[in-house]
C-alpha cells in the first residue's frame, strides 16, 4: 500500500503508556487544528503546515513502526486535530497492515471524516471541551458542540471502544459545568469518562496548582461522576 504524502506529522512520541489504555503505543501528532483552545498544550501543531522541514515524514514514521514491531502494540494518531489530515485513513490502514492496534484522539469537529476512519479504529479518545453554552469560548471561537455530539453518536453506534475526557481549566470551567457535562454524557449512554487536570501553559501566569486541584477535587461533581459512569477517574 503506498504511503500517503498528504500525512503531515508534527512530532512523534516513540513510547507511551498513557495515550491508549492498556497499550504500549507510538503517538503521531499530526499537524493542523482549526480550534484555538485557550488551554492548548500543542500550539505548534495548530497551523496546517509547520515551518521548516518536518523531522518526521510519513515514510520515516512507518519505517520506525516496522522496526518496532514486537516492542509496541499500538499506534495513536493525535494532534492537533488528526481528522483534518487527508492521509489519515490510509495511514491507519498501513498501521493495521503492520499488525498494530490503532487509536485516535479527536475533538469530534469533523463527524463525516470520523465516519470514514472509524472502521480502522480500535479505540477513540473524544475530548469534551465543556457544556454546550461554553463551547465557543473553549474552542477559541467555534460553536462546535453539535459537531462533537454527532461524532459522539457515531461512536456510540459503531461499537468501537472509546472514552470521553475533559481538561479541567479552572479559568473556563467550574463544578457545575462538570455536572452538566456528566449529565449530558450519561443521557447519551457513555460508559467511560475522565477528568484531566489542567496544567498552566507558559502563557498562563495566573492559574495556580491549587486552583487546578480544587476543580477536579470538587466532592459533589466527583461523586456524581463516580456514580454514573462504569469507568471514571481523575487524571493528574
Amino acid at each position: 500500500m503506498p504511503i500517503s504524502t498528504e500525512l503531515l506529522i508534527g512530532d512523534v512520541e516513540p513510547f507511551s503508556i498513557v495515550d491508549f489504555p492498556d497499550h504500549i503505543a507510538a503517538v503521531a501528532f499530526l499537524q493542523g487544528c482549526p480550534w484555538r483552545c485557550p488551554f492548548c498544550y500543542n500550539t505548534s501543531l495548530q497551523p496546517l503546515k509547520a515551518e521548516g522541514e518536518p523531522m518526521w515524514t510519513a515514510e520515516k514514521f512507518f519505517a520506525f513502526l516496522e522496526r518496532r514491531k514486537g516492542f509496541l502494540d499500538a499506534v495513536v494518531f493525535s494532534g492537533g486535530e488528526p481528522l483534518v489530515q487527508k492521509g489519515l485513513k490510509n495511514a491507519m490502514k498501513i498501521a493495521k497492515d503492520l499488525g498494530y492496534t490503532v487509536g485516535l484522539h479527536t475533538g469530534g469537529y469533523y463527524p463525516n471524516a470520523l465516519k470514514e476512519v472509524l472502521p480502522f479504529c480500535d479505540w477513540v479518545g473524544l475530548d469534551i471541551k465543556g457544556p454546550s453554552l461554553k463551547y465557543q469560548a473553549l474552542t477559541g471561537g467555534f460553536a462546535a458542540f453539535d459537531e462533537m455530539s454527532k461524532s459522539l453518536d457515531l461512536l456510540l453506534e459503531s461499537g468501537v471502544a472509546f472514552e470521553c475526557r475533559t481538561t479541567c481549566d479552572p479559568r473556563l470551567l467550574n463544578a457545575d459545568d462538570l455536572l452538566s457535562i456528566g449529565a449530558f454524557l450519561k443521557e447519551k449512554g457513555v460508559k467511560a469518562y475522565y477528568l484531566q487536570k489542567y496544567r498552566p501553559t507558559e502563557a498562563d501566569r495566573s492559574t495556580t496548582d491549587e486552583m487546578c486541584e480544587s476543580l477536579i477535587s470538587d466532592a459533589k461533581a466527583v461523586d456524581f461522576l463516580k456514580e454514573n459512569f462504569k469507568k471514571f477517574d481523575v487524571r493528574r
